[in-house]
């Protein structure tokens, strides 16, 4: 159970400094037809403040979750590295399966290249950060027992 507590801070963590960089993308003019709060809140329906909401909602439970109970499988040096596997596999689910129904196409090609290989680095830095928290959260004697 504390590791499971421990991934979703870590995912709640590691999805604000994401939203943070996310916003700021925005803010200096890179991109900012790639908003996935406002893709969200369509895809729900409802609006961008919902989207927003539903962001987090995923990076904490459904993707912090997952991280603590999939943990003794994740490959990967370290807490830092399997969070960054795990956050390369997080964007591959988005890339496949989320964009296209967002309408932005297969990896968000529609809206070019630079969609990929921006969300990419984004979730390399969320894993990172889902890693290190999670290490700090659960402690490393704890983690390490439960592979």
């Amino acid at each position: 159970m504390k590791n499971l507590v421990a991934g979703l801070v870590a995912g709640f963590v590691a999805t604000a400094v994401l939203s943070v960089l996310m916003v700021a993308k925005t803010m200096m003019g890179v991109m900012p037809e790639l908003d996935v709060a406002k893709m969200l809140g369509m895809m729900m329906g409802t609006g961008e403040a919902m989207g927003w909401v539903g962001h987090f909602m995923i990076g904490t439970i459904a993707w912090g979750g997952a991280f603590a109970v999939l943990n003794g499988v994740i490959p990967g040096g370290g807490q830092v590295g399997k969070g960054i596997v795990f956050g390369i596999v997080a964007w591959l689910m988005m890339m496949i399966a989320v964009m296209p129904m967002a309408g932005a196409g297969l990896f968000g090609m529609n809206m070019g290249i630079m969609a990929p290989m921006m969300t990419l680095v984004l979730h390399v830095i969320f894993g990172a950060v889902l890693g290190y928290v999670f290490q700090r959260r659960a402690g490393q004697a704890s983690v390490s027992a439960a592979h």
